[in-house]
């Protein structure tokens, strides 16, 4: 909502500067977004007549004229503006004036002809919404006066961001109102009049539709001066709203829906056929609205008909057929309150946003139709003459809103606000904001009942008047009180990780971590998890926010298509959140731990050659996260198959034989389906088992020396690592210390199946010193059982 701070303040006038007036609307909850000048800042430009205009003897485009700038003698002005012409009073920059952009007016010779100023068109002065040309000024401009001051351009335009519930301040009117409050001050602004009629004219109108249309007010005028043109005064106000003059008719009505908040719109009469019906739309009509596009009108949709067809889309847009044109002398003026629900949505089908939908959606004043069009009237007779008819008004008091009454109790204010607010106090502001109260003292509910202006729709429940309350008191102003209640510190378990744990350790590691939404596009999900069926959202976002997720793979994925799309070719993400799991019994919510490696090793660096990421570096860091827990030994990585990943690079981690999640490459195919431009790993675990705990135990020292023996090992293939190790720890006696593979070596002396795989045990006993006896013994023990399960031997 935009709105000149003079026009505001020709209702209302609080000793408030233009940033201190703004303060005060934001914090009533009507936030300034904006703040600027009417019009840029310029000097030495003043009113003058043009009292002769001759073609210039060397330019077919430019005139000589003489100006009367007040001085008392003409100044010789080259001009080559088209509507230059003698009698015209114009703006003038004499000699020595500064512009706006930095320009300094000075003495010129054009085309051999000297020119002792300017005379200046509504762009040279920085004004927007005027035809090109000079600025032309009303006839009764004094001559000599400084065209800054006679246009009121010392002006601040404010932009306001009005919210839904608040459609009440879409006008001079609904915001004179609040400030008038806020301040305690009486409203002021122009006197509304009733315009009398001057004939019987008028038009008949039939309401099929009272439900959407509950009122509905029509004015016929005839003989207007069809020569007439928008005065500047009414046009400045236009252009500081921002709206840009169209046709003097239409003028008005835009005018008085900023000034009031209630639409009009005006009909040519001559162009009209018979008598109006306001009604809904039949199938397959349509109609060319204003601005010249063709509407497929719906049932739904509510419109202003004559025998001929739809001549307007009620509450949107007028029709291009019916509308007022250059040369109209008679018209039929319409103000109605059209429901809410009638006109909500409808534009937006057609890619269309008026102002007077705008209003309409969020709505109007229902008892404000017939004052406005009385308004419009007056302003129209005295601008452009006319002779107005009777007003023809219809009204359904059936289907007008009903304005019930509402309890506001004295406990429930200050149990809401923490304060208690003096009685007078709350009958001063409610009834400032036009709210009637009646006091009531029964049992249950001592206060007030209160009944909200026809204006206030957003007042309908008791906390709304209890934020009324608030919002005059002042939010700024309302006590700070700090919480009294018993706290006590909560036992935090010794067996489960706080999941800010596992994403340090991951930031650690070098990770980043996003968040992405639970919505993803449902053929990607298809790709990723092909044996679960998403859930399917009725109303998306967009076409590629249209399934909830069932894999958090799908959100990192495409946040590492984001970043490669911007030059970053390394990544390392993790994420935690909720994936949505179809079940027969209904929608599995499922807290996971996710993460994906893309690109380098490490960053670019002089200390060493960068290679690529592999599936090592991969499981090292989810083995980092394990080590939090002290879970790694016990979690098994298992060779399986994922839908996702890579056949041969993919495994399923098991924690004490349940499954905690997967880990891998993606599939080459999804890789290329996808554009990537390499490997990408992924793993993805079950949160909840993922922050278990082994609590920390005491083991003593041992003082005695430790044994190391070192054995290389034929093993096949299919054999893994961890299967090696689970078989030597479960033969192995209590001074095993440690089992570790620390080399793996494939080539000459070693079959083409088969690796050399290299394990370090570690030997210590708590009670005595190892002999050679007990090691070998041992050693013995663990070759036979790794033949025997495995054929493993002991390479030579």
């Amino acid at each position: 909502m935009r709105f000149s701070e003079q026009w505001l303040r020709e209702w209302v006038n609080p000793a408030l500067s233009s940033e201190q007036l703004g303060a005060q609307l934001t914090m009533a909850g009507l936030e300034l977004d904006a703040l600027e000048p009417a019009a840029p800042a310029f000097s030495g430009v003043f009113v003058a007549k043009i009292l002769e205009a001759v073609q210039h003897p060397d330019a077919d485009k430019l005139r000589v004229c003489q100006v009367d700038d007040g001085t008392g003698t003409p100044v010789q002005v080259v001009c080559g503006a088209p509507n230059a012409r003698a009698g015209l009073l114009a703006a003038f920059a004499r000699v020595g004036a500064q512009l706006p952009g930095g320009l300094n007016i000075g003495q010129a010779k054009l085309r051999g002809v000297e020119s002792f100023g300017m005379l200046c068109g509504a762009s040279e002065l920085g004004l927007d919404g005027y035809n090109d040309g000079l600025l032309e000024l009303p006839a009764d401009a004094p001559v000599g006066s400084d065209v800054r001051s006679y246009l009121k351009l010392d002006d601040q335009i404010f932009e306001l961001g009005i919210t839904p519930n608040r459609g009440d301040c879409l006008s001079i009117l609904g915001l004179a109102r609040e400030t008038a409050a806020q301040n305690d001050m009486a409203l002021g602004g122009p006197e509304l009049v009733v315009v009398p009629a001057a004939s019987e004219a008028s038009i008949t109108v039939t309401v099929s539709a009272p439900a959407a249309c509950p009122r509905y007010c029509v004015r016929v005028i005839e003989d207007l001066n069809a020569e007439a043109v928008t005065p500047l005064w009414l046009t400045e106000n236009l252009r500081r709203s921002g709206l840009r003059p169209i046709h003097p008719i239409v003028d008005v009505a835009n005018y008085v829906m900023l000034e009031l908040g209630q639409p009009l719109h005006a009909f040519d009469l001559d162009r009209l056929h018979g008598s109006l019906e306001v009604r809904m739309a039949k199938a397959d009509e349509n109609m060319v609205g204003l601005d010249g596009k063709t509407l497929k009108l719906e049932p739904d949709m509510l419109v202003i008909a004559d025998s001929s067809g739809p001549v307007a889309m009620a509450g949107v847009i007028g029709g291009q057929d019916s509308g007022v044109k250059t040369g109209t002398t008679r018209i039929v003026l319409e103000s109605a309150y059209f429901t809410p629900e009638a006109i909500a949505g409808r534009a937006r089908r057609f890619g269309l946003h008026t102002d007077a939908a705008h209003r309409f959606e969020r709505g109007t004043d229902p008892e404000l139709p017939r004052i406005a069009i009385e308004r419009a009237s007056e302003l129209i007779c005295s601008l452009y003459g006319g002779i107005p008819g009777v007003v023809s008004e219809y009204l359904s008091h059936e289907h007008m809103p009903q304005r019930a009454p509402i309890l506001l109790r004295r406990a429930r204010i200050e149990r809401i606000l923490g304060f208690t607010v003096e009685d007078q106090a709350v009958e001063g502001i409610l009834q400032r904001l036009g709210i009637l109260l009646e006091p009531i003292a029964e049992d249950l509910a001592e206060g007030w009942r209160a009944t909200p202006p026809s204006h206030r729709h957003d007042l309908s429940i008791e906390v709304d008047l209890i934020e009324e309350l608030a919002r005059l008191h002042g939010y700024d102003q309302l006590p700070a009180r700090l919480p009294s209640a018993p706290l006590s510190i909560a036992a935090r378990p010794e067996n489960r990780l706080d999941v800010n744990a596992l994403k340090e350790r991951m930031v650690s590691l070098g990770y980043r971590e996003v968040i992405s939404y639970s919505f993803v596009d449902a053929p990607l999900l298809e790709k990723l998890t092909p044996d679960q069926t998403p859930l399917i959202l009725a109303n998306p976002i967009s076409s590629e926010m249209a399934a909830m997720r069932t894999t958090l793979w799908a959100g990192l994925i495409s946040t590492l298509k984001y970043n490669l799309n911007r030059q970053q070719t390394r990544a390392r993400l993790f994420e935690t959140g909720l994936r949505f799991v179809p079940q027969p019994t209904g929608l599995k919510q499922e807290a996971m731990f996710a993460g994906l490696v893309f690109g380098d090793e490490r960053a670019e660096q002089w200390g060493g050659k960068s290679r690529k990421v592999d599936f090592f570096d991969l499981k090292g860091d989810i083995e980092a996260l394990l080590a939090l827990g002290d879970l790694t030994s016990q979690v098994a990585w298992q060779r399986a198959t994922h839908p996702a990943l890579h056949p041969g690079v993919s495994a399923r981690l098991l924690l004490d034989g349940e499954e905690l999640g997967w880990a891998g490459v993606l599939h080459p195919s999804l890789e290329k389906a996808l554009d990537l431009p390499g490997q990408v790993f992924v793993f993805e675990l079950h949160q909840e088992r993922l922050l278990r705990r082994r609590v920390p135990r005491f083991q003593p020292v041992s003082r005695f020396p430790i044994i190391r023996r070192d054995l290389a090992l034929l093993v096949s293939d299919q054999v893994s690592s961890a299967e090696l190790l689970n078989c030597v720890h479960d033969t192995a006696p209590a001074f095993l210390r440690e089992a570790e593979v620390f080399d793996v070596y494939r080539g000459q002396g070693v079959p083409d199946t088969f690796a050399s795989i290299a394990i370090r045990l570690i030997l210590q006993d708590n009670e005595r010193t190892l002999g050679e006896a007990d090691v070998d013994a041992f050693i013995t023990a663990v070759l036979t059982r790794l033949n025997t399960q495995f054929g493993i031997t002991l390479r030579t």
